[in-house]
């Protein structure tokens, strides 16, 4: 396999950080081990990116001193530092178009001359982000490719954990096709990679080009062989792990584990906070399984993978999550995974390594997930199999090494250097919501 020069974008990038900035790092970091990767960052996340020494070409940083300070102080001062809101979402598409402008005006020259065979845009992740670059490379020289995308997952009805989480701007999402360079964005580029399912059907126009790879990934270092030795008659070991927030619905995974719990059969540990705690803190005990359940806060990484690794079921009903990182740490860790069957988790999870279920109310998912445990509770040895195949999994499909070659493979392709690959997402949904209209 020949060395690609790949121009990479990604604004926020930073190996110190968690989320996309992490997560597109991570996936940048891989690709410069099979690839000469000139890397564009803006210069707040220059010295994480400089400290973590992976082997770039090259560290191209935009500077936009003003800008930068006026996006700063309004996610501090505007946002309170929320992250998770869609509002900051939208509130940063100047500030992203503005990078690409300076970083174009800063490459331009060096991309007209054939300093690099192709353009690839990790960063923003959200297919709400038009990009100036696949308008100024729409005749060449070189092709432009973006993703993975993603984002844009609806909201379930009937479940008030969501009821309580969904913001005004959602309902305004599909309009983002009819900002300047939308069109062009996808029309102009040479391929498109999708990181979910969900994401993957809003871009079925272009299934010419479209792509499957999934959001998150994991270290190679994270995923150790199995060298569990299971108690005969331990209690069966159950965690969450997630920010305590209505819509990952940790409330569901606790009333379905309550009778388990009652009957002294297993453990719930709950790692994580958030505005929800002390809610579900009440709900533990109306329950009457508050001898069961230990709630343990937010804990450093090392602290949660040692959970994780404890655990014989990771319980995640998340009814709204688009990349879900946690469950490949959970299968890498040899937690079994039963999670809902959407979003992220649900693209990542199958038979062979885990329990998904349908997202169709409340009831009915506490009745699923509460059969399913009581059915591993009654069966060690389904547990021990599905473990040994989910580490196995992650080991060969889910390594951020295994994400860096998914990619390669689409690369090659839109530089005529392989053939068309054959990335695929686990299902096929319908998208009715966006315009047809190019």
């Amino acid at each position: 396999m020949s060395r690609l020069r790949i121009l990479l974008l990604v604004p926020e990038a930073n190996p110190e950080q968690v989320s996309m900035p992490y997560v597109t790092y991570s996936h940048a970091a891989a690709l410069a081990k099979l690839h000469d990767v000139s890397l564009v960052i803006g210069s707040p996340t220059e010295g994480a990116v400089r400290r973590a020494k992976a082997p770039f070409h090259s560290i191209e940083v935009v500077r936009m001193p003003a800008i930068e300070r006026t996006y700063e102080w309004s996610v501090r001062k505007i946002f309170k530092n929320n992250y998770d809101t869609q509002v900051l979402t939208a509130f940063g598409y100047p500030f992203s178009l503005a990078f690409e402008w300076y970083a174009w005006r800063q490459l331009r020259r060096r991309i007209l001359a054939g300093e690099f065979d192709v353009v690839l845009r990790l960063m923003p992740m959200t297919p709400t982000m038009p990009s100036l670059f696949a308008y100024f490379l729409r005749k060449g020289p070189i092709p432009f490719v973006i993703g993975p995308l993603n984002g844009g997952l609806p909201w379930p009805p009937g479940f008030s954990q969501l009821e309580k989480q969904r913001e005004w701007i959602a309902g305004f999402r599909s309009f983002y096709w009819h900002l300047p360079f939308a069109r062009s964005t996808y029309r102009h580029a040479t391929a498109i990679i999708a990181a979910s399912s969900q994401t993957y059907s809003e871009f079925a126009e272009y299934s010419d080009k479209l792509f499957f790879v999934p959001e998150p990934g994991i270290a190679r270092s994270l995923c150790p062989e199995d060298a569990r030795c299971p108690e005969p008659g331990a209690k069966l070991e159950l965690i969450f792990v997630g920010g305590l927030v209505p819509r990952k619905a940790c409330d569901l995974a606790l009333r379905a584990a309550a009778p388990l719990l009652r009957s002294d059969s297993a453990r719930f540990t709950v790692v994580g906070d958030g505005p929800e705690r002390n809610r579900l803190e009440q709900l533990v005990r109306s329950l009457e399984i508050e001898k069961a359940v230990s709630f343990c806060g937010w804990l450093p990484h090392a602290e949660v993978l040692k959970y994780l690794r404890s655990a014989d079921v990771f319980v995640f009903p998340t009814l709204r999550d688009n990349g879900a990182g946690v469950v490949f740490e959970a299968l890498a860790s040899g937690a079994v995974p039963v999670v809902a069957d959407f979003g992220g988790p649900g693209d990542i999870v199958y038979p062979e390594v885990g329990f998904k279920v349908p997202v169709t109310n409340e009831s009915d998912i506490v009745a699923n997930l509460g059969r399913i445990l009581t059915e591993l509770d009654h069966d060690r040895d389904q547990i021990a199999r599905l473990r040994r195949q989910g580490m196995a999994y992650v080991r060969e499909s889910l390594t951020w090494d295994a994400k860096a070659q998914a990619t390669t493979r689409v690369l090659q392709w839109v530089v005529r250097q392989g053939p068309k690959p054959e990335l695929v997402p686990p299902k096929k949904l319908l998208h009715p919501e966006r315009a047809s209209s190019t």
